[in-house]
C-alpha cells in the first residue's frame, strides 16, 4: 500500500472518530468508566462516547448515605449517570457535573408514579420525626402529616422512628420532590374488615379479652380487634363505680362478656362484671345470721342506711335499727362513708337480701326513775300488752330482711318503721 493510501486511511478513521462523538447536553443519561477517585473523594468518570470527562461527587453517588466511596464505585466500573450541568467552558476544555443519585431518584419517582396510578400502597421505613409528621425513606423522601399517621391522636411521634409503615400514596409530584403519604388511611382500611369479620364472628355469651380504647362518663369502650364495644358504667363492677377512670386506664386488658351484638348499627354491648364471681355466692357461710361484720355507709335513704359489708354486697339497716334513741332521718347519726358495725339479722341469698342492725350491738340505755314509776304503776294488767310489744318488736326486728328495695332487693310495702316506732313509744308511755 502507498503512502498516499495510508495517510487517506488515517484521515477517514480519525473522521470516523469525531463523527462518532456524541454531544453531551444537561439532563442526558449517559455511562460513565470510573477512571480515578481524587482527594476530595468525588469520583472522576470518562463518559463514552463522547471523549470527555465528569465528576460525580459524593453526595451524588446514591440515594443512601455513603461513608466510604470505594464501597460505591472503583477504578473500572461503569456507573449509570445523569448530566446536572457543565463546568467551564469548550474554550477550557471542560467537563461535567454527573449525578448517579438523581438517576436513581428518577427511577423511584417513576416507580412511586406507578403505584400511585395504580392505587396500590408502598412501604417505608420512618427515618425522622419532624415538626408536624414524620419522614420516611421510599427511595425518594416522603413526608406523613400528623393527622395522617393514625386513627387516633399520637402524642409521642418518636415511637414511630425506625419502623417500617405501610402508606397510601395521597400526593405526588417529582418535579418539586413531593410526596405525602397516609398511614392513617391504612390502619382505617383495615380496621374496616376487622369490623365487618368481628360483626359477623362475635357472638352474644362469648367470653373474649380486648383492650380499654377510651374512657367516658357512661362506660369504657373495649377494642375486641377491629371493633369497639361498649361496657356501661353498670357493667363494670358488682360494686358501685362512679365514674370509669376510677377502676379502668386506657390500654389495660380486660375480660369481657359480650351481652348483645347489633350488626346494623355496629354496636356491641360488654360486661366486665358477668366474668366476676357473684358477690353474693356463699354469703350464707359469710354473714350468717347472728354475726357481726365491719361495713361501710354508701348510701342513706329516708327509711335507712345501705351498708357495703362485701365487696358488691350491700345490705339495709333500716331506720328503726340505727339507734335506741329516736332518730328523724339516717343523716342525723351517720354519713355516707363512714365505717361502722353491724349485726346480721337476716339473709336471703336467693334474694339478694340482708338485714342488718346498728343498734342490736348496742346496750339499751336505762330508763329514768320517773319512767320506772310509771311503768310500775302501770304494771298491774300490762304483762300482756309488754309481752305483745316485745312479740311485736322482735317480729319487727325478723321483718327488717323485707325493708325497701333499691339495687339490694328490698320492697317498699315491706316498710316496717312505723310499726316499730309507735311499739317501741307505746311501751316506753306505759
Amino acid at each position: 500500500m502507498s503512502e498516499n493510501e495510508n495517510s487517506q486511511n488515517e484521515k477517514n478513521e480519525l473522521l470516523d472518530a469525531l463523527n462518532s462523538v456524541e454531544e453531551v447536553n444537561v439532563g442526558d443519561v449517559v455511562k460513565g468508566e470510573v477512571l480515578a477517585i481524587d482527594d476530595d473523594k468525588q469520583v472522576i468518570v470518562g463518559i463514552q462516547g463522547t471523549g470527555v470527562e465528569g465528576v460525580v461527587p459524593l453526595k451524588e453517588l446514591s440515594t443512601q448515605r455513603v461513608e466510604d466511596v470505594n464501597e460505591v464505585a472503583k477504578v473500572g466500573d461503569v456507573l449509570d449517570l445523569v448530566v446536572i450541568s457543565r463546568i467551564g467552558t469548550d474554550k477550557e476544555n471542560g467537563s461535567y457535573l454527573l449525578s448517579h443519585r438523581r438517576l436513581e431518584a428518577r427511577k423511584v419517582w417513576d416507580d412511586v408514579e406507578k403505584e400511585y396510578e395504580a392505587g396500590h400502597t408502598i412501604k417505608a421505613p420512618v427515618t425522622q420525626v419532624v415538626k408536624g409528621g414524620l419522614v420516611v425513606d421510599a427511595g425518594v423522601r416522603g413526608f406523613i402529616p400528623a393527622s395522617m399517621i393514625d386513627d387516633h391522636y399520637v402524642e409521642d411521634l418518636s415511637a414511630y422512628k425506625g419502623q417500617e409503615l405501610e402508606l397510601k400514596i395521597i400526593e405526588i409530584e417529582p418535579s418539586e420532590n413531593r410526596l405525602i403519604l397516609s398511614h392513617r388511611a391504612v390502619v382505617e382500611k383495615q380496621r374496616e374488615a376487622q369490623r365487618a369479620e368481628a360483626l359477623q364472628t362475635l357472638q352474644a355469651g362469648e367470653i373474649v379479652t380486648g383492650k380499654v380504647a377510651r374512657l367516658t362518663n357512661f362506660g369504657a369502650f373495649v377494642d375486641l380487634g377491629g371493633i369497639d364495644g361498649l361496657v356501661h358504667v353498670s357493667e363494670i363492677s358488682f360494686e358501685r363505680v362512679e365514674k370509669p377512670a376510677d377502676v379502668l386506664k386506657v390500654g389495660q386488658e380486660v375480660k369481657v362478656k359480650i351481652l348483645s351484638v347489633d350488626a346494623d348499627r355496629e354496636r356491641v354491648s360488654l360486661s366486665i362484671k358477668a366474668t366476676l364471681p357473684e358477690p353474693w355466692d356463699g354469703i350464707e357461710e359469710k354473714a350468717p345470721q347472728g354475726a357481726v361484720l365491719d361495713g361501710k355507709v354508701k348510701r342513706l335513704t329516708s327509711f335507712g342506711a345501705f351498708v357495703e359489708v362485701f365487696p358488691g354486697v350491700e345490705g339495709l339497716v333500716h331506720i328503726s335499727q340505727i339507734s335506741h334513741q329516736h332518730i328523724a332521718t339516717p343523716n342525723d347519726v351517720l354519713s355516707v362513708g363512714q365505717e361502722i358495725k353491724v349485726k346480721v339479722l337476716d339473709v336471703r341469698p336467693d334474694e339478694k337480701r340482708l338485714a342488718l342492725s346498728i343498734k342490736a350491738l348496742e346496750e339499751k340505755p336505762q330508763a329514768s326513775e320517773g319512767e320506772n314509776e310509771n311503768r310500775g304503776n302501770n304494771n298491774r294488767g300490762g304483762n300482756n300488752n309488754r309481752r305483745n310489744n316485745r312479740s311485736n318488736r322482735s317480729a319487727s326486728e325478723r321483718s327488717t330482711a323485707n325493708a325497701p328495695e333499691e339495687s339490694t332487693g328490698f320492697t317498699l310495702g315491706d316498710l316496717i318503721g312505723d310499726e316499730l316506732k309507735n311499739a317501741e313509744n307505746n311501751n316506753d308511755e306505759k
